[in-house]
């Protein structure tokens, strides 16, 4: 992230697109030029505020850091050994290397306690094919205790050099089902509820995707009760479209090449058939297809799926790189997409990011879900605060307040993946956490490992990086990718799971030293798809009201706990709690005593 200059920074109007864009931020080795020594002021503060010619003045000494929030990096105690491997020692250094994986938190055998999910990767064989590395399950086993499960519960190796995982109960049966994308294809694992997977051919199942994915999400876009599943692919790489991009220097002779050596994917959306099968309607619902006037723009690595108009249908919000990113409000399955109209498309400069991870949650407690996109280096984390929603139905309207509230502080040497808000000292707004780490062999302005991002939320209005005092994990570098977050161990409160690229993964255990109160709300559908993505909820205490989302999606690759966990402060209960269901069914309760997860079934249509 970066604070640029006062000459970079002239005001562009959200939603107007320059008819040419600046050449600069992606995810790869072309970077625009470096940025002055004034880019680490704070905001507001510039040469003509500064004391430094006034010898009689003195600046305010900084306070320390301080912070409640410890976690603690527990794999190799809780027994999760893993390792994502990209192929690197093959020696081809190729673009499909960079992207690294996921995660994902579910409670796959429904025992109350969140398991884990690592894709594995990749590798190449001798004649330069993508062949897959196993991925691995592990079943959570109570006081942070895990055991491989992966072999018992029939998980064979995907079929695909693997990224992602979306998990989602496509056939309603009340078991989480395991989506896996990566190059060559999805791989479908079908729940059977006896602690074991089957995989499900495309042939089957109707994904018969078998272009290069890298996120996907699961939501009822039609509203007819079964889950959707929206896919999102990257650029045409191949063993063929293989460009030979020159390193820094004769002696080292190969670098990883950027984005814009290749042409975008255009991303696909599946509407079920209601029988366990699936059909592919991304042209006729709305989905935006690459054309040649723009060289392939829809080179996707993130998407998140909420009800970001509070409108009872799921929106899509797309994270891509090097091309302006996508916002697709949706009107009973039918999509439109207006990132550009929106202001959600482009940076605070008018020029597109290297978007990885992205979230949505309400940062500032007004009501209104706002938009999270973590970049490319020398960019800023996008912040996209949702505005007063104007007359005119159908319409949203963003600001881009990264600069306002202080995320640009952190400074531009971060590559950033997997991202999440969560309440993590439980004191009523959302938190936010990076996974960082480069893409490239031999960057110039930053280092190939690099450190996490833990940022607190000072009451919806600054946010300040704590990382550096919450753990040895969150203080040192690492090659992160995706992430996910949820309640481990039942504590009430919640923890992050981290796969890096070839390095052991990460399992952060919070053990914060806040005293908050807290309440977890798990939404079964009924009349709306089980799994309710697209639900939104309001709970009101003393303190205020705050509004959760249930998202599909979101991060990097990864799917966390759809538990909505909320902080309390001080107040032991909620006054009230009210569920707004995708079926359009609102439900009040009230007086729910706090420091418990309560799972709410949805009411029948009156």
């Amino acid at each position: 992230m970066l604070a640029f200059p006062a000459v970079f920074r002239s005001f562009v109007p959200c939603g107007i697109l320059f008819a040419g864009f600046l050449a600069g931020s992606g995810c790869q080795s072309e970077s625009p030029p470096p940025a002055s020594p004034a880019s680490n002021t704070s905001p507001g503060n510039s040469s003509k505020s500064s004391n430094s010619g006034d010898p009689s003045r003195k600046r305010p000494e900084a306070k320390p850091l301080q912070t409640l929030v410890r976690f603690r990096n527990a794999a190799a105690a809780a027994q999760v050994d893993f390792t994502y491997r990209d192929g690197q020692e093959a020696g081809h250094f190729s673009i499909l290397e960079s992207l690294g994986g996921g995660a994902a938190q579910v409670d796959f055998d429904l025992d109350g306690l969140n398991d884990i999910y690592f894709p594995g990767g990749g590798q190449f064989t001798p004649d330069f094919r993508p062949a897959p590395h196993p991925a691995a399950l592990f079943q959570n086993r109570g006081e942070l205790t895990f055991r491989n499960l992966t072999d018992l519960a029939r998980l064979s190796i995907p079929r695909s050099y693997n990224h992602g995982v979306a998990t989602g109960d496509f056939d309603a049966d009340g078991f989480p089902d395991l989506l896996i994308t990566g190059y060559g294809g999805l791989t479908l694992f079908h729940n059977r509820g006896d602690g074991t997977y089957d995989e499900v051919p495309p042939s089957t199942s109707g994904l018969d995707d078998t272009l290069w994915s890298s996120s996907a999400g699961w939501a009822d876009f039609n509203g007819d009760g079964a889950l959707d599943l929206f896919v999102a692919h990257y650029v045409d790489w191949s063993p063929q479209n293989d460009p030979q991009c020159p390193g820094p220097t004769p002696n080292e002779p190969r670098e990883v090449c950027s984005p814009r050596r290749f042409k975008g994917l255009p991303d696909f959306l599946y509407f079920s058939n209601g029988d366990g099968t699936f059909r592919n309607v991304s042209v006729e619902n709305g989905l935006r297809q690459p054309g040649s006037d723009d060289d392939g723009q829809d080179k996707s690595l993130g998407v998140v799926i909420a009800d970001l108009d509070l409108d009872g249908d799921p929106d899509v919000y797309v994270g891509n790189d090097t091309v302006p990113n996508f916002l697709y409000l949706n009107d009973h399955g039918q999509l439109t997409e207006i990132g550009l109209k929106s202001g959600t498309a482009l940076s605070e400069r008018g020029t597109p990011d290297g978007s990885m991870g992205v979230d949505i949650a309400d940062f500032n407690l007004d009501g209104r879900p706002d938009i999270w996109v973590a970049n490319y280096e020398r960019e800023s984390i996008a912040l996209y605060r949702q505005e007063k929603r104007p007359a005119k139905p159908g319409d949203v309207f963003f600001t881009h307040v990264s600069q306002m509230v202080g995320i640009t502080n952190v400074g531009g040497l971060f590559v950033g993946w997997g991202t999440a808000f969560f309440d993590f000292d439980r004191d009523g707004d959302e938190d936010a956490i990076v996974s960082n780490g480069h893409v490239i062999r031999f960057p110039s302005n930053s280092e190939i490992e690099q450190l996490p991002l833990l940022l607190e939320n000072l009451e919806g209005k600054r946010f300040q990086n704590v990382a550096p005092i919450s753990g040895e994990y969150l203080a040192a570098k690492h090659r992160g990718r995706g992430l996910a977050v949820g309640d481990l161990n039942g504590d009430g409160r919640v923890d992050v799971i981290v796969s890096n690229v070839n390095d052991p993964v990460a399992v952060l255990v919070n053990e914060s030293t806040d005293t908050n109160h807290w309440i977890g709300l798990k939404l079964v559908g009924r009349t709306s798809s089980r799994d309710a993505v697209g639900a939104w909820v309001r709970l009101t205490t003393p303190h205020g009201s705050q509004v959760h989302l249930l998202k599909g999606g979101s991060s990097y690759a990864s799917t966390s706990d759809r538990t909505l966990h909320f902080g309390l402060k001080d107040a032991p209960q909620a006054e009230s709690v009210e569920i707004h269901w995708p079926s359009g069914i609102v439900q009040t309760l009230e007086a729910l005593r706090a420091d418990q997860v309560i799972t709410v079934v949805e009411p029948s249509a009156s």
